[in-house]
């Protein structure tokens, strides 16, 4: 590849991944704004925060197939020219993803106080989950149809759509949810509510913008059945691959939670400062997974093998600096999110250890983006599963730790470390393959190598 090709490829890459950036931070900004806010009414209140808003977003993060699917799907169609194809199939996710929604919310409503109870026995703490887990649910159809929208735009390559409405919802949902919290007194039921709102109000706006679209093309808008199974079955591997991920993080939090409530609570807020990292990175996963599914539309390999390994180099550099960034921060975020000084002290330490693991974690998220931007999802869901294998087993030992501190310690070393070592060694075997490479649409292949 020549210097001007590598050049123009780059300057691409960032100009999808800075405001899909914006857009990717503004949902662990949510969760980190009702952390601030409830961690200072006390410790109960931010532990029973950290058990519902891990269950919530398990629930919305089994269903991020709905926005990669579409995301890759639609980048591919768009670049072989059939636009109205990729728009009718992102539609389809709209419906699958309101369907969904409505269903999950049902399901919570039901099981909440059955589900909290599984992972925490302190009645002050499972009572204050419920309220947030029940109230936050009423805002799930339209968290799903942020998903399934936002995957149609970055699949257009507009990705500057869905990172305005993020940043809105963010900057308004900080307000919104200090005055539910404070002066109309609902502690965190109000956070819950204000989340609801604030996540519904960008579901409509998100889809207006779409249908948009579909009156210019003359897309129909009709519910197609056998368009949303279809829509569905490709998500499968990747329902699989997340559900993997998600298991994992249940599990991080059911071993912190047994080493006690003040290491749960901080270990909500060194998983918060993860994700705001995780999510950063991911960014450029998705730009990657936009430009790699239009080149393989397009049938350039070479191409999609050269930007592979830019955005391999690019999120690494990317790693070192929010590495440094949150070494630096990690001295006083526990202040900030907490008055408890326990907590405190074990957030700082945690927060360290994730501070030196985050250049491997980068290269993680990267080649996990690759994949799913060539549609080889399959496979990545089997990589997952080998993973997630190997953590339950040492995070189940770690919980049971006599010494709860060097506990919360491994258990992080555990995740961080050797949970994404794991995925990173198989991804990477994997892109150098390059079985991963299947040109055309991809849409009956299924990225099959």
């Amino acid at each position: 590849m020549s210097d001007s090709s590598s050049q123009s490829l780059d300057r691409e890459l960032l100009s999808l991944a800075l405001p899909t950036l914006a857009a990717l931070l503004a949902e662990p900004l949510l969760l980190a704004t009702d952390a601030a806010l409830i961690g200072h009414l006390g410790t109960p209140q931010l532990a029973g925060l950290s058990l519902a808003s891990t269950i919530l977003s398990t629930l919305v993060g089994l269903c991020i197939f709905l926005a990669y699917t579409t995301t890759a799907a639609t980048s591919r169609l768009f670049g072989v020219g059939k636009e109205r194809e990729g728009l009718r199939h992102g539609i389809d996710g709209l419906y699958l993803a309101g369907i969904l929604g409505v269903a999950l919310f049902i399901l919570v409503q039901i099981s909440a106080s059955p589900l909290i109870s599984l992972f925490q026995d302190d009645p002050q703490t499972r009572s204050y989950a419920v309220s947030y887990l029940r109230a936050s649910a009423f805002g799930l159809p339209g968290m799903l149809i942020v998903l399934a929208a936002t995957g149609v735009l970055r699949g257009m390559a507009n990705t500057t759509t869905p990172a305005r409405v993020a940043t809105v919802g963010a900057l308004v949902n900080i307000p919104l949810n200090a005055v539910l919290i404070y002066p109309a007194h609902l502690g965190v039921l109000g956070a819950g509510i204000g989340t609801a709102i604030i996540q519904t109000l960008m579901a409509l706006a998100l889809t207006r913008t779409i249908l948009r679209h579909a009156r210019r093309l003359g897309v129909s808008l009709k519910l197609r059945g056998a368009g949303v199974l279809s829509s569905f079955r490709k998500g499968l591997p990747l329902i699989i691959r997340t559900a993997s991920l998600r298991l994992a993080i249940l599990v991080q939090m059911a071993a912190a939670s047994t080493l006690g409530v003040e290491i749960l609570a901080a270990n909500h807020i060194a998983m918060t400062m993860w994700n705001f990292a995780a999510y950063g990175l991911d960014a450029l996963a998705i730009a990657a997974q936009i430009l790699i599914g239009r080149e393989l539309g397009k049938g350039e390999a070479d191409e999609a093998r050269a930007l592979a390994d830019q955005c391999v180099t690019r999120s690494l550099k990317w790693g070192t600096i929010l590495a440094a960034v949150l070494f630096l921060g990690s001295f006083a975020i526990p202040y900030i999110m907490s008055s408890d000084q326990t907590v405190r002290h074990l957030a700082l330490i945690a927060l360290i250890l994730c501070a030196f693991s985050l250049p491997l974690a980068s290269a993680t998220y990267m080649l996990d983006g690759i994949l799913i931007g060539a549609g080889d999802t399959k496979v990545l869901a089997i990589y997952m599963c080998i993973a997630l294998g190997v953590f339950t087993p040492l995070a189940l030992v770690v919980a049971h730790a006599p010494f709860h501190t060097l506990g919360f310690l491994a258990l992080w070393i555990c995740y961080a470390g050797v949970f994404m070592a794991i995925r990173a060694g198989t991804m990477l075997w994997r892109l150098r393959s390059n079985k991963w490479i299947v040109l055309g649409d991809g849409l009956d292949g299924d990225g099959k190598g």
